[in-house]
């Protein structure tokens, strides 16, 4: 496995209608690192946000797409996504705050 640091782990937050849902019951959805694993994925996310305590975290490997260009068949870049839970007396994660 590669040397990821917590910095690299989280590549970027995942905005849609479901997770915008979730994040009411303290749940927040990222892009992660193809190789990291639940727990560099709460090591960053405590480290990252302060005041945040992760309560449990499910990961998901997302396949990538076929896309087609004429005859030729490709496959898009295949990516990782975690869910975080929150605990009940942690803080929110501010980048969420405004949307």
């Amino acid at each position: 496995m590669a040397n990821v640091q917590y910095y690299d782990v989280i590549l970027k937050p995942v905005i849609t209608e479901k997770s915008m849902n979730m994040m009411g019951e303290k749940k927040y959805t990222f892009l992660v690192h193809p190789e990291a694993n639940k727990s560099m994925i709460k090591e960053a996310v405590e480290k990252m946000f302060e005041g945040t305590k992760v309560k449990q975290v499910n990961t998901m490997n997302v396949p990538g797409k076929k896309k087609r260009r004429g005859m030729v068949i490709g496959r898009t870049a295949k990516t990782k996504k975690a869910i975080v839970q929150l605990t009940e007396d942690s803080k929110d994660i501010e980048i969420f705050a405004g949307l």
